[in-house]
């Protein structure tokens, strides 16, 4: 076997403790250690409190952790999204951990900021990783006839081989579309018949065609996707979307949760989609459209920016990670629906390695193997085990292939460096808040007991006030300052005034003449980019 060279080493740049939970585990947590650790953050006398916001189809809780001090609906704030999918198990447990460490561990973070948590968005299908019979789920506990034949889940997968995982099935055949890989006899890769490549099997999920119309595992024993049903794309008559976007309760609830909650700022969410170490790219036409398609051209030079701060703080360098978000997802739903910086990350993925040579394989599949063969993961593969299958009578079938769940979260002992890096990243990006502040008060006595008062309003921020999409769809609210006077004694200058945005360190100067002695309190602000106070004696 030739030498494997990892082009990633990972773990470099702790800059918290690992041991920020107090529920020892060797495994990402069951829903009942989840319900236990989000009751111990946000225990008697914690800035944390948390909330249930609707029950899923199988009764599950969909958990609300909302973190801060003081006024927390008029703080700046980040959310922090986990779960999207059901499957991303790594996801929920970085939700956790940083709601933790920010509860014990960065108090002064809440000074300034509240944090909105929420942990897993898929419970129902999160479950199927601590089930006997493991695959990687999406849909809720909803009954849902997905292939749209009058029958409801009768074409799910079947465990073939009784070994308690979904993997594929490959069925000899001249028709074959696939073949196994030359550099890895274990993976199956598609013939490239333009090369003069021949297929040798036929390759499907592992199950029956229990309602004989030819197809496999098309009608799952799982209902609706929460990241495939939201309504900014939403793709509709396809599989685990539902009839209509949002149509489950835990999504109805998490968006009529977040509209109330004007205050948010930025998203982080963990999914599949990464727009971190990678950032999204502008395309003037789709931006133009009536329904816009691209992240707009300031705001793509700001995920730049963000981007960057994620890359010098996360030492995994990203392989292959081409996914920018899918139809009815929640990360787009947040920038192109919401109007917030919407930010998303796996949070892992597997490591690029090289042979000797210097070489990388494309494969995502033969990469993997490979790496887990470095890394000593010998349990991520089910041989190729041939079977008797109904279908398939007078044909070699075999039940094989990569595990559920390996590929997308990575072993659990890895967790703690991973979680720890991207805590302080999710640090970083609340302190870059939009954060207005008054400076260079002037005030000059005219006559006939006036006062000219003037000042800057200045947005001390590398962020702006407004993304661009947020004053596109005019959806935040504007930068408001009020003056604490009547009207009939301000001779010039408004009593009430709006701004739509301030950019980073933008400032604007506002000018007023007062009739009359005393002091006058000045106040501006928004939610989102919370207030500042200024009191002006006359």
């Amino acid at each position: 076997m030739k030498k494997i060279y990892l082009s990633l080493v990972m773990g470099a740049g702790i800059l918290f403790s690992p041991h920020i939970s107090s529920f020892a585990q060797g495994d990402y947590p069951t829903l009942s250690q989840i319900d236990q650790r989000l009751k111990a953050i946000s225990g008697s006398g914690s800035p944390a409190k948390l909330i249930s916001l609707v029950k899923t189809e199988g009764g599950k809780d969909i958990w609300a952790l909302k973190v801060g001090t003081g006024d927390m609906d008029n703080k700046p704030a980040l959310a922090l999204v986990g779960g999207v999918e059901g499957f991303h198990v790594l996801g929920v447990e970085m939700s956790l951990r940083f709601a933790e460490n920010l509860v014990k561990e960065n108090a002064s973070a809440l000074e300034k900021n509240t944090f909105y948590i929420f942990p897993n968005m898929s419970p129902d299908a999160y479950a199927q990783y601590h089930a006997s019979l493991k695959y990687e789920r999406r849909g809720n506990a909803a009954k849902v006839d997905q292939d749209r034949d009058g029958r409801v889940n009768e074409d799910g997968y079947e465990d073939l081989n009784k070994d308690g995982f979904i993997t594929m099935m490959r069925v000899e055949s001249p028709v074959g579309e696939y073949a196994a890989s030359e550099d890895d006899d274990r993976i199956m890769v598609k013939a490239d018949r333009s090369k003069g490549q021949k297929g040798k099997y036929m390759l499907f999920p592992e199950s029956r065609d229990n309602d004989k119309d030819g197809k496999f595992g098309e009608d799952l024993l799982e209902g609706i996707a929460f990241n495939k049903s939201l309504p900014y794309k939403f793709p509709a008559f396809q599989p685990l979307a539902g009839e209509f976007a949002v149509s489950q309760p835990e999504g109805r609830a998490l968006l009529d949760y977040l509209f109330d909650q004007w205050n948010i700022f930025a998203f982080v969410t963990f999914s599949p989609a990464n727009n971190l170490s990678s950032p999204m790219k502008h395309n003037s036409a789709d931006a133009k459209k009536r329904i816009v398609t691209s992240m707009l051209e300031n705001d793509v030079a700001l995920n730049a920016m963000v981007s960057g701060l994620y890359n010098d703080g996360v030492t995994q360098k990203a392989f292959n990670q081409t996914n920018q978000g899918t139809d009815g997802d929640f990360f787009q739903w947040a920038y192109f629906h919401f109007g917030r910086l919407s930010f998303s990350t796996p949070g892992w993925w597997i490591p690029e390695v090289k042979n000797e040579e210097g070489k990388s394989n494309a494969n995502m599949d033969v990469n993997f193997m490979t790496w887990a063969t470095a890394e000593g993961q010998s349990d991520v593969f089910v041989p190729w085990t041939a079977i008797q299958h109904p279908d398939f009578p007078n044909q070699k079938v075999e039940i094989g292939g990569i595990k559920p769940f390996v590929r997308v979260n990575p072993p659990f002992a890895k967790v703690d460096e991973i979680a720890a890096e991207h805590n302080a990243f999710i640090l970083k990006l609340a302190e870059m808040r939009p954060n207005l502040e008054f400076h260079n008060v002037q005030t000059e006595k005219l006559a006939g007991n006036l006062t000219r008062i003037s000042v800057d309003l200045v947005n001390n921020s590398t962020l702006p006030s407004h993304s661009e999409m947020g004053l596109k769809s005019r959806w935040l609210r504007k930068i408001r300052v009020d003056i604490n006077k009547d009207a009939k004694d301000l001779l010039a200058g408004d009593k009430m005034k709006l701004i739509e945005k301030l950019e980073s360190y933008e400032k604007t100067t506002l000018t007023w003449i007062v009739k009359g002695s005393g002091n006058v309190d000045i106040k501006a602000g928004a939610p989102h980019v919370g207030y500042a106070s200024l009191n002006v004696k006359l």
